[in-house]
Formats: C-alpha cells, sequence, structure tokens
C-alpha cells in the first residue's frame, strides 16, 4: 500500500524559513522521481520541485530559495523553503507517479505572513 505523509508546515513570518518532509512507504522509494506541488484555494495545483537521482528541478518562482533533497534508506524527501514570501502560502503535496497511478500525501498548510 503506497503512502505518503507530509509534515513540518506551519506560520511563519516572511523571511523566515520551514523543512517539509514527506515519508514515503510501499514502493520502491529510490527508482523513482519524487514531486512537490502546492495548491491555493480555487487555484489548480502548482508544481513546485523534482527530485529524480542527483537531479533536482525547481519552478522559477522558488528556484533560488527552496531546496529539495532526498533519503533513499530513510525513504524521505524534503523541501528546505527559505526567504518565504507571503505568495509561497498554499497546502504542499509531494507526489509520486508509478505506472499504475499518481499518488499524494494528504498535504500539509505553510502559511507565510506577518
Amino acid at each position: 500500500q503506497v503512502q505518503l505523509a507530509e509534515s513540518g508546515g506551519g506560520l511563519v513570518q516572511p523571511g523566515g524559513s520551514l523543512r517539509l518532509s514527506c515519508a514515503a512507504s510501499g514502493f520502491p522509494f529510490r527508482n523513482y522521481p519524487m514531486r512537490w506541488y502546492r495548491q491555493v484555494p480555487g487555484e489548480e495545483r502548482e508544481w513546485v520541485a523534482s527530485s529524480a537521482g542527483p537531479n533536482t528541478n525547481y519552478a522559477d518562482t522558488v528556484k533560488g530559495r527552496f531546496i529539495v533533497s532526498r533519503d533513499n534508506v530513510k525513504n524521505t524527501v524534503n523541501l528546505q523553503m527559505n526567504a518565504l514570501k507571503p505568495e509561497d502560502t498554499a497546502v504542499y503535496y509531494c507526489s509520486v507517479d508509478l505506472p499504475q497511478e499518481k499518488y499524494w500525501g494528504q498535504g500539509t498548510q505553510v502559511t507565510v505572513a506577518s
């Protein structure tokens, strides 16, 4: 059974940092790219960052501020978010595309406000 569980969200002031974590189970974690998305109510879910083997990619909106990393022993993927802005406020999700379907975690709320 595939499970993805995000943690680490919360309230932070503009300019602050948060570290999100996603614990994965039920599939061979090291073999698959892991992605972070975010969603604001009323808007479409937006891709944020990806980790695939040694490679990482970022949306232009977060490039230079966010860092994605993974631990293939602990089966976790992390998102270090720095220099946070109010427009980063969203529910953040981790996701994996497996042959049978795309899986999502339950999401973790990040709120950037003073």
